[in-house]
């Protein structure tokens, strides 16, 4: 009768890889898991015709809105094309902070290769990133799991570690969120500093490496960071004596690593205390059967975690319990924080610790790639001491069998994703129950390999199927993109004044994708003042006031700089705006109100809007605006041609729009059903052309832009306001001080000076900047207490 668990034997560090045979083994392990990943991906792709190998497109949800304009921004960036820089954005949303943005959706050292290709295949640029990284996921794992063991064959780390960037978080949410994927490639990394904190080697490369991960993707990379936590912690639980210092040496690399990246990291954080509030949710944890159904192959499902490994991975794991030729501590802590692991995705507290303490706007279960992380350590933990035996593979069949049959109540678990579940566990169970003679190894890793591909392979082609039917879908970037922002390009006259992307939007991002100078803008960082001001003055949003449209409106366009739009299939100029900089007449800023006529009218200092009396018409030659936020459908004047709104719940508003020329004296306008308010303005164009001719006679004589702020030469004795067409966002300076909102907009006293001069810095930068040097100064007075002959 056994008295005592069985523990592993004291372990000493593994050396480091000897040059030679050893190290290039490790090279082509990597390569094999690497070119695995990218095989399976590209044969679900094309299975199911789907962009770059057929005709459906990928442009869903954040992919279109903001990745793949984003990237486009970052390609004009790299070759001298855009207009802003690294610290300042003049393309979006009225001139905004772009430092955030990069750190959030561009700061992953791999962004700058879309450079590389044309702008015009800046989707295929995205495409080949995302292979990438999907590529260095599986490899990184498989270099990680040849750290923590070489017994097993060569090839089971290269299965396994693509088996982990194969993942079906991976497969249905990463491929659509590629900055996410940077945190797939971080978890195996940050096992990596863990494992050499264990043994107290590379302090040096530990930090730098955290840094990389933190400064790719933070969000991801707080989620991996927890993940290589739990891993150190069962790490020193199963491998001898718990060594505390470990830990030590952990959480200093990450505490340096932190700071290093501190310089993208602050001033992301302090963006999204300013940014529009975005939805606010409390969590609903998915019912056990369809949290059973996601370790499927080929299912699909918004709310649930998609926490799918191959059959050969799940099969394993569930052996671990079983093999008494495991140490008792490490088949007990493995199984334990695995199961540990997925039960935290459940409750609500940890929940919250798993994502930075608030429910994600979408998916609440992004940090499912840790789960399908430790499966991977822990089936390769049992594999380092054999394959298991035929009662521990029964018994692991039977867990597996008995998760699937958990499942049956899902509407999730297909037809198609049982029997290909079953079908892998026979294949995988097969390969394992193989003699242990050369002449099956062979045959074991084909089994292996392709129960992995196929099931991988079937998972990407039904997500890429189901996604456009649950997702916001767009047009694809191609010809027609190609023509229109040719068109922009051919109109640019900044500083001058601005060319708006315009209507219909293809994106989110329209101003970078296809270039101009708009308002439209969609990022976690939108301005909570830009949403209010656009909002003041008739604009339509959705995402909850995050993705903000461009406002199709003269006046707006005037009080804007907008020489130049998009509409109607191409590009109209008007001479009726202002220049970027004006100069208002002593007095308080405006005071704006519920009523956007009236808003527009005081920011412009002028009567121009005439009101129709109760259900009256407006007056002949005016030009109707309607305003509606609240309504969806389709509206018109009188019989003429109808115009789309949609608005309506909290999460859209419709914008102000044009119904067109008053012409017919008995014409109004005609409404889709709905509540909340509905009114129209006549817009006068006289009145708004002698409005815009009196300002310009006040305004600055010229105006220069730079990557981080403008200059601007005042009219010989300028008095009162200096207004910048620029949302008032934290961060500008104007003369050395804090620079003023007029009313939402950048503003500063012009006090007689013959110039004006504003440089913008994001909130967050200088402390950043800050605790990077400190980082630095550490890590130096540390290489300096280990120079040979220190005292």
């Amino acid at each position: 009768m056994r008295t005592a668990l069985r523990t592993a034997p004291p372990s000493t560090p593994p050396p480091d890889p000897a040059p030679g045979s050893p190290r290039r083994a490790t090279a082509a392990v990597c390569a094999l898991a690497g070119l695995l990943a990218v095989a399976a991906v590209c044969a679900g792709d094309a299975a199911a015709r789907t962009f770059p190998f057929g005709p459906r497109h990928r442009s869903v949800n954040d992919l279109a809105n903001q990745f793949v304009p984003f990237h486009a921004h970052l390609w004009d960036l790299l070759h001298g094309r855009a207009d802003g820089g690294l610290l300042l954005n003049w393309r979006a949303g009225g001139g905004t902070s772009f430092l955030p943005d990069l750190g959030t959706y561009l700061s992953s050292p791999l962004a700058p290769l879309v450079a590389l290709a044309p702008r015009a295949d800046i989707e295929y640029a995205l495409y080949a990133l995302t292979l990438l990284k999907t590529a260095l996921a599986a490899a990184a794992t498989a270099l990680l799991l040849r750290r923590i063991s070489t017994a097993p064959a060569p090839w089971w780390p290269a299965v396994l570690g693509a088996a982990y960037a194969l993942c079906g978080w991976s497969l249905v949410e990463g491929t659509y969120n590629p900055m996410w994927l940077d945190g797939l490639i971080a978890l195996p990394l940050l096992c990596l500093v863990a494992e050499w904190a264990r043994e107290g080697v590379r302090p040096l490369l530990s930090v730098l490496t955290v840094a990389v991960c933190w400064t790719a993707n933070f969000y991801t990379a707080y989620m991996a960071t927890l993940g290589a936590g739990l891993f150190l912690l069962a790490r020193l639980a199963t491998t001898g004596p718990f060594r505390p210092r470990a830990l030590l040496r952990a959480a200093g690399s990450t505490v340096l690593g932190v700071g290093l990246a501190a310089p993208v990291l602050a001033p992301v954080l302090l963006s999204t205390r300013q940014a529009h509030p975005g939805v606010v949710r409390e969590f609903d944890p998915a019912g056990a059967a369809d949290v059973l159904a996601r370790l499927l192959p080929g299912t699909y499902g918004f709310s649930t975690p998609a926490a799918f490994v191959a059959a050969p991975v799940l099969l394993l794991a569930a052996t671990l319990a079983f093999r008494r030729d495991v140490p008792d501590r490490e088949r007990w802590v493995w199984t334990g924080l695995v199961l540990g692991a997925a039960a935290s995705f459940q409750w609500g507290p940890t929940h919250l610790v798993w994502h930075l303490f608030a429910t994600p706007n979408g998916s609440p279960y992004r940090q499912t790639f840790v789960l399908a992380g430790l499966l991977v350590v822990a089936a390769y933990t049992g594999l380092a001491h054999g394959a298991p035996g035929r009662r521990p593979l029964a018994a692991g069949c039977a867990v597996v069998l008995a998760l699937t049959a958990g499942a049956l109540p899902s509407g999730l678990a297909t037809r198609p994703a049982l029997l290909l579940a079953v079908a892998g566990l026979a294949a995988a169970a097969g390969a394992l129950a193989l003699p242990r003679r050369r002449r099956y190894a062979v045959l074991a890793a084909l089994l292996v390999t392709g129960t992995l591909l196929g099931q991988a392979a079937a998972t990407t082609a039904y997500a890429d199927r189901r996604r456009p039917a649950h997702l916001d879908d767009y047009p694809p970037y191609g010809p027609e993109q190609e023509r229109r922002a040719a068109a922009l390009a051919a109109a640019d006259g900044w500083p001058a004044f601005r060319t708006d992307p315009g209507l219909p939007r293809v994106a989110g991002n329209d101003p970078l994708l296809l270039g101009g100078q708009g308002a439209a803008y969609y990022s976690s960082h939108t301005p909570a003042v830009l949403t209010g001001l656009l909002t003041a003055l008739g604009g339509g949003w959705t995402s909850r006031g995050r993705n903000l449209q461009s406002l199709d409106n003269p006046v707006v366009d005037a009080l804007f700089a907008v020489g130049a739009r998009w509409r109607d299939g191409e590009v109209v100029r008007t001479e009726v705006r202002l220049p970027l900089v004006t100069v208002r007449p002593p007095g308080a800023a405006p005071a704006l109100g519920p009523d956007p006529f009236r808003n527009q009218e005081l920011l412009l200092g002028a009567e121009v809007y005439v009101r129709p009396a109760g259900a009256g018409a407006c007056p002949a030659g005016t030009e109707v605006f309607l305003w509606a936020p609240e309504r969806t459908g389709e509206a018109r004047l009188g019989g003429g041609a109808p115009v789309r709104l949609l608005g309506g719940g909290p999460g859209r508003r419709a914008a102000m729009t044009s119904l067109g020329t008053q012409r017919a004296p008995d014409a109004r306008p005609q409404l889709p059903p709905g509540k909340g308010p509905a009114e129209a303005g006549c817009l006068d164009h006289d009145r708004l052309r002698a409005a815009v001719t009196a300002l310009r006679d006040r305004a600055a004589v010229s105006v220069e832009t730079t990557s981080s702020g403008l200059t601007a030469r005042l009219p010989e004795g300028a008095t009162g306001t200096v207004v910048v067409a620029a949302p008032a966002i934290p961060g500008w300076t104007c003369r050395g001080r804090e620079a003023e909102s007029y009313a939402g907009l950048l503003a500063v006293r012009a006090g007689g000076a013959a110039t004006v001069s504003c440089s913008f810095r994001p909130p967050g930068l200088a402390p950043g900047l800050a605790a990077a040097g400190a980082a630095v100064l550490v890590l130096v007075a540390a290489g300096w207490r280990r120079r040979p002959g220190a005292a």
